[in-house]
């Protein structure tokens, strides 16, 4: 009896182990892929993680609110710290309209070279819109 107990409560650690890990990653998602899943990684979790990641969104969305003043503060966009405020960008796909801040409207067009902000291209290029062009 001893002996199944002790197993038992091993596979019981297996098992919490490995929903933490997937909640860590889960967690990382959100910082990558930004506040949507995309379908292929959405289809392998179950219905718990997805309300999960959901949940966890919202509450970092609250909480980012509450940080900046007025228009909030987001965490996600410098990752890594810039070098520079301007980076050279291509445009992997045809992606339409986009604005900066001044009130400027770029039309991204597959192979265009841009020279942008990098927090406000930084979101796109984690997204597979853009690329950084390394001089």
């Amino acid at each position: 009896i001893r002996f199944r107990h002790c197993c038992l409560l091993r596979n019981q650690r297996c098992v919490l182990a490995y929903l933490y890990d997937r909640l860590l990653r889960i967690r990382a998602l959100r910082w990558e892929c930004g506040s949507v899943l995309p379908n292929t990684i959405q289809f392998h979790m179950s219905a718990e993680e997805v309300e999960w990641f959901n949940r966890y969104k919202k509450s970092l969305a609250t909480y980012m609110r509450s940080v900046g003043g007025e228009e909030g503060l987001d965490l996600t966009q410098d990752i890594k710290p810039p070098k520079s405020l301007y980076i050279e960008v291509r445009c992997l796909r045809d992606y339409g309209e986009f604005e900066i801040d001044d009130g400027t409207t770029i039309l991204l067009k597959k192979n265009s070279q841009h020279f942008l902000p990098r927090w406000k291209c930084e979101q796109l290029i984690r997204q597979g819109v853009l690329e950084h062009i390394l001089s």
